[in-house]
């Protein structure tokens, strides 16, 4: 029997037309496909709708994913794709198994010889580091920090000294509301020639990029960055 292909959909990194971020190809596969794992429903559902799908949204089958699924689990995702069906897999924002639980499923469509495809779209980390002017050739992404202050201002001693000795860009992420905390903590812990990169409201109307050392952080007034998706990009 013939085997489905999973497509790796990219999902908007904001509230935007698709077609001003994403290709011809990618909405035209999107909008064709009848079956999707989904990292959560509701975000999954609101980009399907902003796609028009070339069939009713509530004839779409969409499934979570979870957030740490086994491979048991996983094969039974991709069920659909064993009997010949193409499907999507798709992230809340950016693209598909990069800083989501995507990748799991990935791995097991890899070895069950599913075909993977990635399809073109808006990834928030690439384009931070592409915006940051730092290394763009040797880099490492942490995901999120640790959250309490004492344990947060070691991994950043950490990943700073990384950098240094590698030369390595460092790449993170946090939760929105702690933005302004994150980068108050980042001003006083780093050196202050360290480079430090905030990448806001990426490919939306709002979107800001500004790269500043640590000591010129110290002077700017942070609270316009509190509640916005950002990635922060540190380079010693």
């Amino acid at each position: 029997m013939t085997r489905g292909r999973l497509y790796l959909v990219p999902n908007l990194l904001g509230v935007v037309a698709p077609e001003t971020v994403l290709p011809a190809r990618t909405i035209g596969i999107a909008r064709s496909l009848r079956c999707y794992i989904v990292e959560n429903a509701k975000p999954a559902r609101a980009f399907l709708k902003a796609l028009e799908p070339e069939v009713p949204l509530r004839e779409i089958r969409m499934v979570e994913v979870g957030e740490s699924p086994l491979a048991p689990r996983c094969a039974e995702l991709l069920a659909p794709a064993r009997t010949g069906m193409a499907m999507g897999l798709l992230s809340d924002a950016g693209c598909p198994g990069i800083a989501d639980p995507g990748a799991v499923v990935v791995a097991q469509a890899h070895r069950e010889g599913i075909g993977v495809v990635p399809l073109v779209g808006p990834s928030a980390v690439l384009l931070a580091l592409m915006a940051s002017g730092m290394n763009g050739q040797a880099f490492a992404f942490h995901g999120y920090l640790p959250v309490s202050s004492e344990e947060r201002a070691q991994a950043i001693r950490r990943i700073e000294s990384d950098s240094q000795r590698n030369g390595y860009a460092q790449i993170f992420i946090e939760t929105p509301y702690r933005n302004v905390t994150m980068l108050e903590a980042l001003a006083a812990t780093c050196n202050p020639a360290t480079r430090i990169c905030v990448a806001a409201d990426l490919t939306t109307e709002s979107e800001s990029v500004a790269t500043r050392t640590a000591r010129e952080w110290r002077s700017v007034d942070l609270r316009g960055y509190a509640k916005r998706p950002a990635i922060f990009v540190l380079q010693a």
